[in-house]
């Protein structure tokens, strides 16, 4: 989440006349995450969140975004329910963009999860996975190893102005992901997160209490939301792996949905290519972010060397699994 798009006064009045929510009481911006741009609002009937869907946002696919949401908040698993306006309507324009308002959650996010919190995220993962199992709108995955390619092609050059040598170490990745990319499809399949980072989950001590910004929510194998997670919960620093969490981790998803024996042997390289794929957006938003956004780019060396790590993984055992 990010700001990029600012709200006026004048605008957010006329776009909340739509709606029977009353009087805004606050209303500010939120400047963490990367993608769209967000704002803390309160009003007479309550506390929601406001998103105005930006860059990589395709206006073709928010009703699918905004069913999934839909969806789970159905199943009662926790997440922000859309609002409609009075016209049943969920989707609608502000500033220009496609905006939409949705209920706030409890919790706060964890800036280091712990082992304990890492369990109670897998077993979330299982849950929400469990949830939408019988989800049948379809939509594929615009950030799979199809996109990655072209996200790599011309940005060779800023890769080695980060770290010597790496652009021949991504392609190598690149190649390594292709490779493998058949088998994956065979994997157990269905509607994932894919990008379910810690900023995008709220805890109360050690519980879960949520899951927010499903706006890459797609169609891919279930185990590669294991793999995003991995990457992003349970590495120390950016660049060591714990291997408590990874085993938290795994070991709370597998309390619900036990991993398949081809899952086991796919995580390795789906965890290549999750690091793979924020390397490679990461790389993008280094060059590409508004210097006037409130949010700065992150980093993409941090995953350089989650890719160091994956590339000699061997098997499922140096996860935790």
């Amino acid at each position: 989440m990010a700001v990029y798009t600012s709200v006026s006064d004048e605008a957010l009045a006329a776009f909340l006349g739509d709606y029977d929510l009353g009087r805004p009481l606050a209303f500010k911006g939120i400047a963490e995450g990367v993608e769209n741009s967000n704002y803390y609002l309160e009003t007479e009937q309550g506390r929601f969140i406001l998103t105005l869907f930006e860059r990589r946002a395709d206006p073709k696919d928010l009703p699918y975004f905004m069913a999934v949401k839909q969806h789970l908040a159905s199943k009662g698993f926790p997440c922000p329910a859309p609002v409609a306006a009075r016209d049943g309507e969920v989707l609608r324009q502000l500033e220009g963009r496609p905006a939409v308002i949705v209920t706030f959650l409890d919790g706060l996010s964890p800036n280091r999860p712990t082992p304990a919190q890492c369990r109670s995220m897998g077993e979330a993962l299982a849950r929400m996975h469990a949830a939408l199992d019988d989800f049948t709108q379809i939509r594929e995955n615009a950030l799979g190893p199809a996109s990655w390619p072209k996200l790599w092609h011309g940005r060779e050059q800023t890769a080695e102005e980060l770290q010597a040598g790496l652009a021949e170490l991504i392609t190598s990745d690149l190649e390594a992901v292709a490779e493998a990319r058949d088998k994956s499809l065979a994997l157990p399949r269905g509607t994932i997160h894919a990008d379910l980072f810690p900023d995008n989950t709220f805890f109360i001590g050690d519980d879960f209490t949520g899951a927010i910004d499903f706006y890459f929510a797609c169609t891919d194998a279930l185990a590669y939301d294991i793999a995003v997670c991995l990457n992003s919960w349970a590495f120390e620093g950016g660049t060591e792996y714990n291997y408590s969490k990874g085993t938290a981790l795994i070991g709370g998803y597998e309390s619900v949905r036990p991993l398949q024996p081809a899952e086991r042997a796919a995580l390795p390289v789906l965890c290549r290519g999750a690091a793979l794929r924020f390397f490679l957006t990461r790389l993008v938003d280094w060059t590409d972010t508004p210097d006037e956004a409130l949010v700065k780019p992150k980093n993409p060396l941090d995953y350089a060397a989650r890719l160091a790590f994956h590339r000699k993984a061997g098997s499922a055992t140096e996860y935790g699994a």
